[in-house]
């Protein structure tokens, strides 16, 4: 429509000047030629107006897709997983041809979608069927109602983890509004249950027939490197809650000594020593910096209903002695990596979630970083300490300027870190005022949500969204 309008302005000119110049000529003297030329004129204006019409309104012609040739790709990761996937995906569209431009789904505009011809989005859906946290102000903005996007053809490759019940639930929304939106899929939408081979292989082969080649090898997940453990060391001896392991993996290369604070250590588990890797893999986030010599877990043990242990944390608390090897794979999580200036940062986590935590810290430390306020919550004060003697000792340096323990078993009023927030608003607000951001790492049932309501109760929903827009609140949660 607005299209239409800018070109019935531009017919609209063309009548004022005809007018005009009729105005300049006394039409009793006009001489017969005169008249058809202005009579010719207003035909021309009337063509233009109906192609006008015509060719700009929504589903013009045969309803073919609009073509420029380039494809856009936007992704929605929450571990980095789907941003690796879209970078292959890029690279298949190049194959064929077509040019392609990444991007993630918080640079995402309407404007963009209204203006692109094909899209290929590659999203995950974290929790119990939740957006990304890089996805959500464009799903609470942009998906609450249709757009009009006739012209556009897509495909989606959902994410997902089959032991959930909304498996995959935020690809299928997106794919929904697309439909409601008038938007064509290009072909169906791919599911994938815990990065599973053969899915990956369906989406690559719908990508490369989309962008005109076959000319690619088959995907398969990168390789894993060989680690050793090194060290693996109980933390909560005494606890109420799963037994919780310091563990220490060292490279057979050190070449592979290399990763940021926030990055995930992609582990291939094994049920017992010996045994052929299980799939699929677990994921953790490092504890550790590349300069500490070893690649450092926090592991709490997993155990069915029956009492047997969790595959990936039985591997890694249990059934691998020290000197095993261990299949490891170090991927890159930008959506979680310590801000590169030295802007205030509230780093709030429970539990294992101090693995993120102790990594953050340990970046913003070796930078001269202080202005860091931790919130950290567990149980018990004697018995579930995880790592929180390197918090107390960086306290005591200096190295940190507020820290809140929070333990939820002795605690009367603030049990849970959320709770702590509340009593604490006003230093939050003053906090977030002077630029600070917000990293949460830890358990996605409960704490997440919790952290959440309580940002917004305390700064309001359009504050936190707009947090999360400019990278300020980050999360890794699981």
């Amino acid at each position: 429509m607005k299209g239409f309008a800018g070109q019935a302005g531009l017919g609209l000119v063309l009548v004022v000047l005809v007018a005009w110049f009729g105005i300049l000529h006394d039409f009793s003297t006009v001489q017969a030629p005169a008249l058809p030329r202005l009579m010719v004129a207003g035909a021309l204006f009337l063509a233009w107006m109906t192609f006008t019409a015509f060719a700009i309104r929504p589903g013009a012609g045969t309803g073919e897709v609009r073509d420029t040739g380039g494809i856009l790709i936007v992704h929605a990761s929450q571990t980095g997983f789907a941003t690796e996937l879209a970078v292959r995906t890029a690279g298949v569209v190049h194959a064929g041809g077509p040019g392609a431009e990444v991007r993630a789904m918080d640079a995402l505009t309407t404007d963009m979608l209204e203006r692109a011809t094909r899209v290929l989005f590659v999203v995950s859906t974290t929790g119990e069927g939740d957006a990304p946290d890089v996805a959500s102000l464009f799903r609470e903005r942009a998906m609450r109602a249709p757009l009009a996007l006739h012209g556009l053809s897509y495909g989606i490759l959902a994410l997902g983890d089959r032991d959930y019940d909304d498996f995959c639930a935020f690809g299928r929304d997106l794919d929904q509004w697309l439909h409601a939106s008038g938007a064509t899929p290009l072909f169906d939408r791919v599911e994938v249950d815990n990065g599973d081979e053969g899915a990956l292989r369906h989406w690559q082969h719908h990508v490369a027939h989309v962008s005109g080649t076959t000319a690619t090898a088959d995907w398969s997940r990168p390789a894993y490197r060989r680690w050793r453990l090194a060290e693996r060391r109980l933390l909560n001896a005494g606890s109420v809650g799963g037994q919780c392991y310091h563990v220490a993996l060292v490279p057979e290369d050190e070449a592979d000594l290399a990763w940021e604070a926030g990055d995930i250590a992609e582990i291939g588990p094994r049920r017992a020593r010996g045994d052929e890797s299980v799939v699929p893999q677990r994921e953790y986030s490092i504890a550790s910096l590349p300069a500490d010599g070893a690649l450092h877990l926090v592991v709490r043990q997993m155990r069915a209903e029956d009492g047997t242990l969790g595959v990936g944390s039985g591997w890694l608390t249990a059934h691998a002695a020290l000197g095993d090897t261990i299949d490891v794979r170090v991927r890159r999580n930008e959506g979680f990596h310590a801000p590169a200036d030295d802007r205030p940062l509230l780093l709030i986590g429970n539990g294992t979630g101090i693995a993120g935590l102790r990594a953050l810290l340990k970046a913003r430390l070796a930078e001269g970083h202080l202005r860091n306020w931790v919130v950290y919550g567990e149980r018990h004060a004697r018995a579930d300490r995880l790592h929180v003697d390197d918090l107390e000792r960086w306290y005591e340096a200096g190295g940190i300027e507020r820290l809140d323990l929070v333990w939820s078993r002795e605690a009367r009023g603030a049990r849970y870190v959320q709770d702590r927030l509340r009593i604490a608003a006003d230093g939050l607000r003053r906090f977030v005022g002077e630029g600070g951001g917000v990293y949460v790492c830890g358990s996605l049932a409960g704490m997440a949500p919790g952290v959440d309501r309580a940002l917004r109760d305390i700064l309001g929903d359009a504050a936190v969204s707009d947090l999360g827009a400019s990278g300020r609140y980050r999360r890794d949660v699981y």
